[in-house]
């Protein structure tokens, strides 16, 4: 994988031309929605340094490692025979290599003279048409770049000592102005002292004010650790602006775009290694633009993704309104200068919670080494809006959507989840193959037995207390996702509660449930109550299929983690140890499978929650209608199903409680289970209920009193929709499809047997339903619902990091996508239907606009003192005049995108007005360098005429004739 140190784009061409680090320039058709390589040229022999393309040219200045310049023709790109040696450039006598090209530009007042900068502080003014050098300039510190005033009398120089200077083309012997901004005047009169390098200088004009001169680094040696900064000189004024990450480069924004005009700045780029900002010129204090993209992946690392294809049509506006923020204090008031794309809306879960003071002794730090903030799971109800988030220091938030700020106390509830758990005599489990793993992202638990007596003492003062402080004070709510209620698990008995492995909400029902390695929690968080709170062997009551042994007693426990590293770096771990959620359960299982006696009361285990889903269904085989229901599923491969009793009317439900109760009902599948979901008697999706989104803070009466509306499954008739449902349920082995409320066993398929699942989910596809499953080895599989017939298995994505296998996630319409990278989500889809529309989905990456009508070159070279020729370079650097370049050189390389999609993609009202105007121009110019062909050769034909016949009438006597 190479980088890309140089872009050059072709102005309102949809063209971009590329160097990347091993010496190839692409050249890249942005006119279509897929951007495709047209050519690529391989330099062979020398080591691109930089790259120059002026407005509106066809001919590309390549620089090299060796002082050379070459010239590519952009339309053909092929290296021009025209090239500038580096020994021909500087004066004969000097010896000394000038080092690489650091700078190509031509001059504002004349395209045939191209300034050459070499690193070791040489400048070059050439003539293209003489093919000789009009002026040589020197100084003792190396150039790091170039920057032209737009007269084009002078240009200025950033050097590698931290000074600038100024050189007028008049008097090139020494510099018209030196300066070191940074450097500390010396009492002697000495030259100031040096400073860091000035990796880049911009120096731009106005017409009403002083001229702005930017420049990046370049700050003193004597303070250590100087943050990365960005100096803004006007008039006297010296500006310094220190930013978070390294500079890679800055752009300055002018009204004018054209040489030989004042600049008129308004804004300045910046690109840093990890974010892009903007600065305001305009005002005074240069305050920063405030980013429309709320968002910097690389802040944190991400640790979770869900997928929504198929949101209601108002929810996007509605998230874009809230996301467009109010301009802070400190910020631009002036709108975001340059194209973007809008991040709908970003949510802290840190701002619920009190920030922790250093020393201060929480035991979050005995749990978490990293951000005790970061988020495992989520969970979004659109219709609702209700959103919930777990996090690994064992909380759960809920939120709701408003479009109105309020200031209100967050409600907190404090739950215990702590049991002693017994062991489980199972049957011998299967050996799996190991599985790539590597360095952590996820906040990673730490192991409390290193100080076991430590650690004892510490955990008695820690009993019932939650890992994070909720704040207690009114907090300012802006308009979005507020807080309503903050769930915590709390310390018990010396142990740190462990972490969350499944999540689920309702709505309608105004509940949520989690659960973790030692049971289920339901919380009713329209009331704010805990309503269950049990661990998962109590679940099974009479049920459990398990024969169980008390463990024995121990003076030290060791705390096992609830999820185990996950990771990003490709080194291989055992299998059992990679699964986040069913991970411990796994480890356990597999540890009790190598022991002499399975049922040792000396090993301890633990069956985490791994999956949970509301819906309305049969909770007993003798139910004769559906009730509210809440289905677990264990790591165990057990599915409990817990009977929900909600008061009768809307205005008990604010009242009377809700009542939670196991039934007894037990499945079995084989693995941890993964996914659930419901069909009806026709084997159409039941979707579960929800709640009506209504804004809770609305400044409408109506709206505040307006009763909640609920929307609930309910078959319209017996008739049509039958007295039974079906249950789909996978785990990491095998799916079943179970008849409802007989809980017969209809269809089962094992789906892997030599490895394991790491998500499945029921998805809508084409009118239909189906089960979509992404399998540790890289397999992706489609089953038909209810009948689990397979239908699809690709070998899609080997999983070599955790990373693919904590963020990748089915959506509807044959859609998933994963995190490829740290910084890049790869969307994907099985979908025939799908692929075939993709490309009328896409974006266009290029639109043409109206391109600001040129000045006459000619005429402004005379007012400055140009030749006032049109300069050509067709006629310069082309074959007939300039030969064929060396074949060793450069390799040129046809790329896949065609000259077809170059010219073909432009299509529309917009690209064919282009290519006419073009074309116009074109032939405009063609006459006029036509008529002035014909005006030289008139001229020449003119004055030799003369010359002949003056020469006849010299050399008459003689009888000379001959010429």
């Amino acid at each position: 994988i190479f980088s890309y140190y140089s872009l050059q784009f072709l102005i309102n061409e949809g063209a971009l031309v590329s160097a990347s680090s091993d010496d190839t320039l692409h050249l890249w058709n942005l006119r279509q929605k897929r951007p495709a390589i047209l050519h690529s040229l391989k330099f062979n022999r020398e080591r691109i340094t930089y790259c120059h393309l002026p407005f509106q040219s066809k001919w590309l200045y390549v620089g090299t490692e060796r002082g050379n310049t070459h010239i590519v023709n952009i339309e053909s790109f092929i290296l021009s025979g025209y090239v500038i040696m580096w020994n021909k450039a500087i004066e004969l006598s000097t010896k000394t290599h000038p080092g690489p090209v650091v700078h190509l530009s031509d001059s504002p007042r004349d395209e045939g003279k191209l300034l050459i900068g070499y690193e070791n502080g040489t400048v070059v003014l050439w003539d293209l048409r003489s093919k000789r050098a009009d002026l040589r300039v020197y100084y003792d510190e190396a150039i790091h770049s170039v920057d032209w005033h737009h007269e084009g009398k002078q240009f200025m120089c950033s050097h590698s000592d931290g000074s600038l200077t100024l050189w007028n083309l008049k008097s090139p012997s020494r510099p018209f102005q030196i300066t070191i901004p940074h450097g500390k005047i010396q009492r002697d009169g000495k030259k100031p002292e040096s400073c860091k390098p000035i990796l880049k200088v911009e120096y731009k004009t106005c017409k009403s004010s002083e001229p702005f001169i930017i420049f990046s680094g370049g700050l003193s040696y004597d303070k250590a650790c100087r943050r990365p900064s960005l100096t803004i000189m006007h008039g006297k004024a010296i500006t310094v602006l220190e930013m978070d990450h390294p500079i890679v480069d800055f752009l300055t924004l002018c009204e004018t775009p054209y040489p030989n005009e004042f600049q008129e700045p308004y804004a300045v780029v910046v690109l840093l290694e990890k974010d892009l900002i903007v600065v305001d010129l305009t005002q005074s204090n240069f305050p920063i633009f405030e980013n429309p993209y709320p968002i910097d992946i690389h802040e944190s690392p991400v640790t979770c993704t869900e997928y929504f294809a198929d949101c209601p049509p108002d929810l996007i506006p509605v998230l874009y309104s809230v996301g467009a923020k109010h301009k802070k204090q400190g910020y631009s008031n002036k709108e975001w200068p340059i194209i973007t794309l809008q991040m709908l809306y970003k949510l802290k879960t840190s701002k619920v919670f009190e920030k922790q003071k250093l020393g201060e002794g929480k035991p979050t730090a005995e749990i978490v080494e990293e951000d005790p903030f970061a988020i495992q799971m989520m969970y979004w109800c659109p219709e609702s809006r209700i959103f919930c988030v777990a996090g690994v220091s064992a909380y759960v938030v809920v939120y709701r959507f408003s479009k109105h700020e309020v200031n209100t106390e967050i409600v907190s509830l404090e739950v215990r989840l702590q049991y002693d758990i017994e062991d489980i005599i199972t049957p011998e489990p299967e050996i799996i193959p190991p599985f790539p793993d590597g360095s952590s992202q996820l906040p990673s638990l730490k192991s409390l037995s290193g100080s076991t007596n430590t650690v004892a003492c510490e955990g008695m003062m820690k009993d019932s207390i939650p890992c994070l402080s909720v704040k207690t004070r009114p907090v300012r709510m802006p308009p979005g996702y507020q807080p309503e209620l903050v769930i915590q698990l709390v310390w018990v008995d010396g142990e740190p509660p462990q972490q969350i492995t499944s999540l689920a909400v309702n709505s309608a029902y105004g509940l949520v449930a989690f659960g973790n390695c030692n049971g289920l929690a339901v919380v009713d968080f329209m009331q704010k109550t805990v309503l269950l709170s049990m661990g998962t062997i109590d679940l099974y009551g009479s049920s459990d299929p398990y024969q169980r042994q008390p463990r024995s007693p121990r003076k030290n426990k060791q705390f096992t983690t609830g999820l185990t590293e996950l990771t990003d770096s490709p080194v291989s771990l055992e299998l059992e140890r990679c699964k986040s959620p069913t991970s411990e359960n796994r480890e356990n299982t597999f540890s009790r499978s190598r022991s002499s006696s399975v049922s040792s009361i000396d090993k301890e285990s633990k069956e985490a929650i791994t999956a949970l889903y509301f819906m309305e269904t049969f909770s007993r085989k003798n139910d004769s209608a559906v009730s509210p229901c809440l289905w677990v599923g264990t790591g165990l491969g057990m599915v409990l199903i817990i009977s929900l009793n909600l008061p009768a009317t809307e205005e008990l439900r604010q009242t009377e409680p809700v009542m939670v109760s196991p039934s007894g009902t037990v499945l079995t599948l084989k693995g941890a289970v993964l996914t659930f979901s419901c069909l009806d008697c026709m084997g159409a999706l039941i979707h579960s209920p929800y709640e009506v989104w209504r804004d809770p803070n609305s400044i409408d009466d109506s709206e505040k009193t307006r009763k909640r509306k609920l929307v609930m499954y309910s078959p319209s008739s017996s008739q049509d929709m039958g007295d039974h449902q079906f249950a789909v349920i996978c785990s990491e082995k095998q799916a079943k499809v179970f008849s409802l409320p007989s809980q017969t066993c209809l269809y089962v398929h094992n789906i892997t047997e030599t490895s394991f699942l790491l998500r499945a989910d029921v998805v809508t596809l084409c009118n239909s339903i189906c089960l979509a499953c992404f399998c540790a080895n890289g397999h992706i599989m489609t089953m038909s619902l209810p009948s689990l017939r397979p239908m699809l298995d690709v070998n899609y994505l080997p999983v070599t990091d955790m990373r693919i296998a904590r963020t990748f996630c089915f959506t509807n319409e044959g859609q998933a996508l994963y995190l490829s990278s740290p910084t890049e989500i790869q969307r994907l889809t099985y979908s025939q239907e799908m692929c075939d529309n993709l490309q009328d989905m896409l974006g266009d990456l290029f639109t043409a606009v109206e391109t600001p009508e040129a000045q006459n070159r000619g005429f402004l070279k005379g007012l400055f003192g140009g030749s006032g020729q049109t300069f050509d370079r067709e006629e310069l650097f082309g074959e007939a005049s300039a030969g064929k370049a060396s074949r060793s050189l450069a390799q040129h390389i046809p790329g896949s995108g065609g000259i077809e999609g170059m010219k073909g993609a432009a299509g529309g009202v917009i690209g064919d007005l282009a290519r006419a105007r073009l074309a116009l121009d074109e032939r405009g110019q063609r006459l006029g360098e036509l008529d002035e062909k014909t005006a030289t050769m008139m001229a020449s034909a003119e004055a030799f005429s003369k010359h002949a016949h003056e020469l006849m009438l010299k050399y008459k006597d003689k009888k000379w004739y001959q010429f």
